[in-house]
Parts: structure tokens; C-alpha cells; sequence
């Protein structure tokens, strides 16, 4: 299998973070790419400093958020970092699919602003990488 993780720091960009996320969701409908590209968000807030994790499905895109005055939803988390991980997970028949996504996920607008960092499944950091994903809930 070809399998890598593409990290995304947004810093405290929680606007660009969540354009990333419409951004995958909208390939993985329009590409129909299902479980092969999967997204998770890592949050570390600045005050405790303590992980606050959230995956990034619809079913959660409320969850932690308030109206603020202009009636606009505000994360509760405002001033924390946001990391967005994207999960690439191709048969080994799709290599050539694979390296596109790699070339074009961080060439794209919302991602271009992000400090990012990609893991492929040889490097020596994959299996660190590869739990914490796991553990984002």
C-alpha cells in the first residue's frame, strides 16, 4: 500500500484550516476517493497546553463552536494551533494516483499559507505520525 500523511500547520488560522477541510471533502465526493484520503484535525490550545482533538466530519463541525456578535461561529478554541492530517491511502496499483495527490494537495490555495510537512511510509517518522492519527479522535 501507498500510504503517507501530509501535516498542515494553520498556527491559529482556523478560517484557512477549515477551507482545507471543505477542500478535501469536496475531492473525496468529486473524485470519489472514499477512505483513500481521510483528514483529522489536531488542536493544542495556548492556554492549558493540553491536546484537544476533533476529527473533521460534518456530524462535529458544530461541536465547540459559538455565535459571536456578528452571528458567526467562533471556535471555542480561538487562539489555538490547528494541524490538519491528511491520511493518503492507495493500493499499490495506484502509484501514479498517489503522486499526483502528493504534488498537488500542497500546491492548492487553502494549503499554500500552511507550514507543511509530508511523511511517506519509509521514512523513519511514519509510525509516530501514523499513531498520532490514530489517536485524534
Amino acid at each position: 500500500m501507498a500510504q503517507a500523511f501530509l501535516v498542515f500547520d494553520f498556527d491559529t488560522n482556523e478560517e484557512a484550516a477549515q477551507q482545507a477541510r471543505h477542500r478535501v471533502d469536496g475531492w473525496k465526493q468529486g473524485f470519489r476517493l472514499g477512505n483513500k484520503l481521510q483528514c483529522k484535525f489536531e488542536r493544542i490550545s495556548d492556554g492549558s497546553g493540553a491536546d484537544s482533538t476533533t476529527e473533521s466530519s460534518p456530524a462535529h463541525e458544530d461541536k465547540g463552536k459559538k455565535k459571536n456578535s456578528n452571528g458567526k461561529a467562533a471556535d471555542s478554541d480561538a487562539g489555538g494551533r490547528v494541524r490538519l492530517f491528511i491520511r493518503l491511502d492507495f493500493s499499490n496499483h495506484e502509484k501514479h494516483l498517489f503522486q499526483s495527490w502528493i504534488k498537488r494537495i500542497p500546491n492548492e490555495e487553502p494549503f499554500k499559507s500552511a507550514k507543511s510537512e509530508i511523511v511517506l511510509s519509509n521514512e523513519n517518522g511514519f509510525q509516530k505520525t501514523h499513531d498520532l492519527y490514530e489517536s485524534l479522535t
